[in-house]
């Protein structure tokens, strides 16, 4: 892995054990499904504006592999690698015998093969992968639950061609901003990760050595209409998984400050909002400007003869 020169940027305090812990339940985090596909729907239109053939494409934080068919699909001829850390997230992935949701069945009906899928279990910071092997990594809102985004860009352009691509997406400080407000009115315990900035990330992609880092941003709302349902939906997306966890119990009555700060919050139509800041990146891996013993590399374009 190419470790950038300055030391590594600590996200948050986050336990990767604990991470691998609460995606290592599929049904657990199935019914966020809805957020993972509608973003990722939006990735796929960002991908169709760059035209690329890559021979071999991964999926960074595959989870159940809802991405995979759907990049087969883009890339027929590409070989489709899927890791992620929970082996469990990788069996509900493996098609026959797994569990599916509708749209997984619907999918496979068109995509009765997978033999270019391939799966493999392990830390997307560390591939067990060779330099230079692929042509697309692709991450759907699994970055931000890496301690050190940073080093993961400096492995995924480690294991990237020259001039390959890396596309991604991940939450942003925004996200999460009703509920980092409710726990705060309750006590002073961390219940909600701090995301990266948008800008830090650009930052990182180009001390990794990536060229023309590309980042947006929008704001994704999604409403329900009791507090239980929204709290559900956030331990579907993954929890809490920083090592500054609570350990004990929050007491009924911090509990209850809890909820009624998320009740004096409803919207006019009577419904809990609850904010999802996404960033969407992409860059590209450029050409070395030089040799691995530090000469420098000058491209030469010989001069075009005139037309007659």
């Amino acid at each position: 892995m190419q470790v950038p020169a300055n030391p590594p940027k600590l996200s948050a305090p986050i336990d990767l054990e604990r991470v691998r812990k609460l995606f290592s339940r599929p049904e657990r985090v199935a019914a966020a499904d809805f957020l993972r596909r509608e973003i990722s729907s939006r990735m796929f239109d960002r991908l169709e504006l760059i035209k690329i053939a890559p021979s071999r494409v991964l999926d960074a934080g595959c989870g159940s592999g809802a991405d995979l068919p759907l990049l087969q699909k883009s890339y027929p001829a590409a070989q489709i690698l899927g890791i992620d850390v929970a082996e469990p997230m990788l069996r509900a992935a493996q098609g026959p015998g797994a569990r599916q949701s509708s749209l997984n069945q619907l999918l496979s009906k068109l995509l009765p093969s997978k033999s270019g899928v391939d799966l493999l279990c392990g830390d997307f910071a560390d591939l067990p992968l060779g330099p230079n092997s692929l042509d697309l990594v692709w991450s759907n809102l699994a970055l931000h639950w890496h301690p050190q985004p940073d080093r993961v860009f400096a492995e995924w352009r480690r294991v990237l061609r020259v001039n390959s691509l890396l596309m991604f997406s991940c939450f942003g400080p925004d996200s999460l901003r009703e509920l980092r407000h409710a726990f705060a009115e309750a006590d002073l315990a961390p219940h909600v990760l701090p995301f990266v900035d948008m800008h830090d990330f650009g930052d990182q992609l180009v001390e990794a050595g990536f060229s023309t880092p590309v980042l947006d941003m929008e704001t994704i709302t999604v409403t329900y209409d009791t507090p239980q349902a929204l709290l559900a939906d956030v331990r579907a997306l993954g929890g809490n998984p920083l090592t500054t966890l609570r350990r004990s119990m929050m007491g009924k009555a911090a509990w209850q400050r809890m909820l009624d700060t998320l009740e004096r919050g409803r919207r006019s139509d009577g419904k809990l909002g609850l904010t999802f800041e996404v960033i969407y990146g992409h860059a590209f891996r450029p050409a070395p400007k030089v040799t691995a013993k530090g000469e420098a590399i000058i491209r030469f374009d010989p001069p075009r003869k005139p037309r007659s």
